[in-house]
C-alpha cells in the first residue's frame, strides 16, 4: 500500500472578504501523478501556494510526507520542489549555468555532473551553452522541471505547467512528466486543461466554488457521467491531431 504523501484536510483561505477555500479535502498517495482540476479562479494555486509554505491557511490542516505545512515549514521545504506559471529560470545565465547554480545552492555534490544528467535526461545537452532566455518555451519549461529536481524532492508540484505553451511544447512537457512519475516521484498538477489531466494523472479531483466537487481516476469519473449515446459518425480528428500531423509532414520534407 501507498503511503500518503500529500494529506488536505479542512482547508480554508478568504482574501479580503472573498472565500477562495471552503473547506478543501484531498489525499495524494505516494508516486502518484494527482491532478487538480478547475477553471480559472478556482483556487488552484492558492491550494499550492498553502501546500508549498508559500501561503499560510485561515483554518484546516495539511501535510506533506508526515509534515505539517505550518509548524514543520522547514522539513517540508526540504521534501518538495515547486514549479510556478512562469520558469523560474537566469535568461542571462546558459542551461547548465542556470542548473549549476541551483545544485549549488541546495549543496548537492557534483553539481557539475548533476547539470550535465539532468542536460541529457530533458534533451537540452545541444542547448547546454546556450543562454536560456534564447530558449522556445518548451525548453524553458523543461530546464526549468529539471531545476526542480535537483536535490531530488519527495513531492514535486506542477502549477499549471503548460499554460501559454504552443501544442508541441506541450506534449514535450507531457512527456517529460511521464518520465518523472515512473521514477517514483509524487506529482501534483494545476491544470486547467481538460486534456492534460485526462493524459497524465492516475487520479483527478475537481475543485470548483472552493471546494472539492469530485476526486477519482478518469475511469470512475466517467462512470459519474450519464452513458453516452452511441450514434454512427465519423471521428472527426481534433485541431490538435491535426496539427501536429501537419507540423510532422512539414519536418519530414
Amino acid at each position: 500500500m501507498n503511503h500518503v504523501a500529500i494529506s488536505v484536510k479542512g482547508l480554508k483561505k478568504s482574501f479580503k472578504d472573498k472565500e477562495v477555500l471552503k473547506g478543501v479535502d484531498f489525499e495524494v498517495r505516494s508516486g502518484e501523478i494527482f491532478a487538480l482540476l478547475g477553471s480559472n479562479g478556482a483556487g488552484k494555486t492558492t491550494t499550492v501556494n498553502i501546500l508549498s509554505t508559500l501561503m499560510k491557511p485561515d483554518n484546516g490542516e495539511a501535510s506533506i510526507c508526515g509534515f505539517d505545512v505550518t509548524r514543520q515549514s522547514d522539513s517540508v521545504r526540504q521534501s518538495i520542489s515547486l514549479t510556478g506559471q512562469f520558469a523560474a529560470i537566469d535568461g542571462m545565465l546558459t542551461g547548465r549555468e542556470n542548473l549549476i547554480l541551483v545544485a549549488k545552492l541546495r549543496g548537492v555534490p557534483k553539481p557539475i555532473q548533476v547539470a550535465d544528467q539532468l542536460l541529457a535526461k530533458f534533451s537540452l545537452t545541444e542547448a547546454a551553452d546556450r543562454r536560456a532566455d534564447q530558449y522556445s518555451g518548451g525548453m524553458k519549461r523543461r530546464l526549468d522541471i529539471a531545476m526542480s529536481l535537483i536535490g531530488k524532492p519527495a513531492v514535486i508540484f506542477l502549477d499549471e505547467p503548460t499554460t501559454g505553451l504552443d501544442p508541441e511544447a506541450r506534449l514535450e512537457v507531457w512527456n517529460t512528466v511521464k518520465e518523472l512519475a515512473g521514477s517514483g516521484t509524487t506529482i501534483l498538477l494545476t491544470t486547467q486543461y481538460l486534456e492534460e489531466a485526462e493524459q497524465l494523472a492516475d487520479r483527478i479531483a475537481i475543485l470548483h466554488g472552493g471546494t472539492i466537487i469530485t476526486t477519482g481516476t478518469l475511469a470512475e469519473l466517467k462512470e459519474k457521467f450519464p452513458p453516452a449515446k452511441v450514434e454512427y459518425i465519423e471521428k472527426q480528428p481534433t485541431l490538435e491531431e491535426i496539427f501536429l500531423a501537419i507540423i510532422g509532414k512539414k519536418e519530414e520534407k
